[in-house]
């Protein structure tokens, strides 16, 4: 972020000194005590087990300048004023009954779009869809990193405290900003826009993921296009990139005044020529600029998608065909539980594709399976809920099931729910010992549902699992 004195802090969000003098300098702000260091600001935040409040004055004690807080608190700090949009500390719910996070997230939006505005050198990128944005994020990250200093956020953190949060990293030496934009909500990825101002926006894919929240696919649609509609127009640099397979996201050029890119079939960026080589998709990158090979190390031939996307921003901001598919090619998994293969020293491969799950990246992530398995070797689809998918999940569910069947998977193991009409392992633990019984050397084990299951665990004790059968 620019560096800013306290008393700026105040002015710019809204709120008022307390016990502080206002020439405190701020260089950052942290919402882990643990981490803030000299120059910090810390948030104090409410959660479910602690409330930030409470850690303000240790925080000052180990170096933080000051705090921005929701009431007073025992330590130099800016008080944020009350929170007048609800969107803010959405995801706080019951944790924050006085409202006093709502107040810090809206102080911190404001905060961090003074910082982004006052460097004006720096190129936003923001990145949306149902499904890939983490991963496309990391791509547009790993093919910047060459042409500037790039900041982006780790994992998913893209919400209402990720977002400022990620854009007060930018500083002066940063060149992009990769952002990116989850919404659980109409007005909620506007929102994000206003917050660091975009000119470049990235649209993947509508699909089903959080329908039971938004009712239908077309109202997925409205949300997502409101990065396109925040863009600026095409004579002031604004560019939406399009996935032209998705016709909802093509519909979506004919609300934005930004020049549109379209990527995919029939687009200006395209993939020639794609083969599958254990799973990894490889191709011939075709642009106006030229050509060149990719062979990507991330898994699943659904990444060409999120690959060409890519492309398409980094040609926008000066890369060539040639460093573009040479960063693509040399991009791992940056993010955790995404596609995230691990082979045992007995030749059981884990695949953990835990974070999320949603109709259209499950057929995604069963799709690699089968093609790391190759035909050759046993694969097994282990499975937990679908969240979010409202009234339409049992459909979903029972989607799913025909794709595992489709593509042969040999053994289909549903955790925690009967929805899938496969046989079931009641909970996680049940599962482990399941596979701890059955697997054997050489078996392909994806493990995937939404990111409330918690299969992350399983996979990571399938991982510590010594070989039982051969």
């Amino acid at each position: 972020m620019i560096e800013m004195r306290l008393a700026e802090v105040a002015a710019v969000t809204g709120g008022r000194l307390h016990r502080a003098t206002g020439d405190e300098p701020v260089t950052g702000v942290e919402f882990d005590s643990r981490k803030v260091g000299p120059g910090g600001l810390f948030l104090a935040l409410p959660g479910e087990r602690a409330d930030g409040h409470d850690f303000a004055a240790a925080a000052v004690a180990a170096g933080a300048s000051a705090v921005l807080a929701g009431r007073e608190v025992d330590a130099p700090a800016v008080i944020a004023p009350p929170a007048e949009d609800s969107f803010a500390g959405t995801d706080l719910g019951d944790a924050d009954p006085d409202g006093s996070g709502a107040a810090v997230l809206t102080a911190l939006g404001r905060l961090a779009r003074h910082s982004v505005t006052h460097l004006p050198d720096l190129q936003v990128v923001g990145v949306t869809g149902s499904s890939g944005k983490t991963s496309t994020k990391d791509l547009i990250a790993a093919v910047l990193r060459p042409l500037g200093e790039t900041v982006a956020p780790p994992g998913s953190f893209n919400n209402e405290l990720g977002h400022p949060w990620t854009a007060l990293r930018a500083d002066a030496a940063t060149r992009h900003l990769v952002l990116e934009l989850s919404a659980r909500g109409p007005g909620h990825i506007a929102r994000l826009c206003r917050i660091a101002p975009p000119r470049i926006g990235v649209v993947l894919n509508v699909g089903s993921a959080h329908v039971g929240e938004f009712g239908s696919p077309e109202a997925i649609a409205q949300a997502k296009g409101e990065l396109v509609e925040a863009l600026p127009a095409a004579d002031e640099g604004g560019v939406a990139v399009l996935n032209l397979d998705d016709p909802r996201v093509t519909a979506m050029a004919s609300r934005t005044a930004a020049r549109v890119v379209g990527y995919g079939t029939g687009g200006a960026v395209q993939a020639a020529d794609v083969r599958l080589e254990a799973g990894r998709a490889a191709f011939r990158l075709v642009t106006p600029a030229g050509e060149a090979p990719v062979a990507l190390q991330l898994v699943g031939e659904h990444h060409v998608g999120n690959a060409l996307a890519a492309a398409a921003v980094a040609l926008e901001l000066g890369g060539t065909p040639e460093g573009i598919a040479a960063a693509l090619s040399a991009a791992g998994a940056a993010s955790r539980w995404r596609m995230e293969v691990t082979d045992r020293a007995d030749g059981v491969t884990v695949v953990n594709d835990a974070y999320n799950a949603n109709p259209e990246s499950m057929t995604a992530a069963l799709r690699a399976l089968a093609a790391i398995g190759g035909g050759t070797r046993r694969t097994w689809a282990v499975l937990g809920p679908m969240a979010e998918l409202g009234d339409t999940a049992p459909a979903a569910h029972a989607q799913v099931a025909d794709v595992v069947r489709e593509l042969g998977v040999d053994r289909f193991v549903a955790v925690g729910t009967d929805l899938y009409g496969t046989e079931q392992a009641a909970d996680r633990d049940a599962a482990v010992a399941l596979l701890a019984d059955q697997v054997r050397a050489g078996d392909v084990v994806l493990v995937k549902a939404s990111r409330s299951a918690g299969l992350d665990r399983l996979a990571a004790a399938l991982l510590e699992q010594e070989l039982i059968r051969q």
